[in-house]
């Protein structure tokens, strides 16, 4: 149970760092590959928990489609690709410090109150609810109507970054 602990902190660490650098990058490519290693390392936290098929559906969904969608509706539309001047920088980085400051102690609160002495015990049960057949299940029957409209919405985007991007 320790390697998993240390395994987990090194994951969540990598993960944090990369989310700054999502939001510090100053380069839109850049910004994405730091999204591509979040997306990574939340895949890698799936597979701690023995839920190896959504770990997998991790890694082609997101940083498969969606990754790759992001770099081309980049490319398509053209967008400047790194912010040299500074001009798309605002004054609001000593507000949303403390807000997110605030956020994140209000959460911690919240989930030690909430999850302080509850341990996770990986039973035979808990292991099949991961596994490939008990998540094609309920996403093909139970969540069929909110995979189709996620499909639908994501068919949208490719469209309009292609609308977008056409010079007429």
């Amino acid at each position: 149970m320790w390697a998993q602990q240390v395994a987990f902190w090194i994951i969540a660490v990598a993960m944090g760092l990369s989310a700054i650098g999502v939001v510090r990058s100053r380069n839109v490519v850049h910004a994405a590959l730091f999204l591509v290693v979040v997306l990574a390392g939340s895949a890698a936290i799936y597979i701690l928990l023995l839920a190896e098929f959504v770990a997998w559906v991790q890694v082609l969904v997101y940083i498969g489609a969606i990754v790759v969608l992001f770099l081309f509706g980049i490319m398509l539309t053209r967008a400047p690709m790194r912010d040299d001047a500074g001009k798309l920088d605002n004054d609001q980085r000593l507000a949303s410090g403390v807000v997110s400051l605030f956020l994140f102690g209000v959460l911690t609160v919240f989930l030690i109150d909430a999850f302080s002495d509850q341990k996770i015990r990986f039973t035979d049960s808990l292991v099949a609810q991961g596994s490939a057949r008990a998540v094609g299940s309920d996403i093909f029957h139970q969540y069929v109507i909110p995979f189709e409209v996620v499909s639908m919405l994501l068919l949208a985007a490719l469209v309009g970054a292609v609308v977008l991007a056409r010079r007429d």
